[in-house]
């Protein structure tokens, strides 16, 4: 049952980067790697229960915790005008018949 969850786990990282790869936007993109962090925190944690090693939860957490700081981070970042879509004039102009 534990293989079948690592691998369900792995198949759902494997989306996430597809997903980060070709997601349309930027937010798209920063989803995409926060849920191939959650799905990394996920693996760790199953991979410790099977190894009798509860320290990787530890690790986990740690590993969880920077994966929303480094998140924000980037979403903080990503709203400075360098990263803004800002639609030119041509497209709100009416044609005339």
């Amino acid at each position: 049952m534990l293989i079948a969850a690592t691998l369900a786990i792995f198949v759902a990282m494997l989306l996430a980067i597809i997903r980060g790869i070709t997601g349309p936007t930027l937010y798209d993109r920063i989803l995409a790697v926060n849920m191939f962090g959650t799905k990394t925190v996920l693996l760790i944690s199953v991979l410790g229960f099977v190894m009798g090693r509860p320290e990787f939860l530890d690790i986990a957490i740690v590993y969880a915790l920077i994966n929303f700081i480094s998140v924000i981070g980037v979403l903080r970042y990503s709203d400075t005008n360098q990263f803004k879509h800002i639609p030119s004039n041509d497209d709100t102009t009416e044609k005339e018949p």
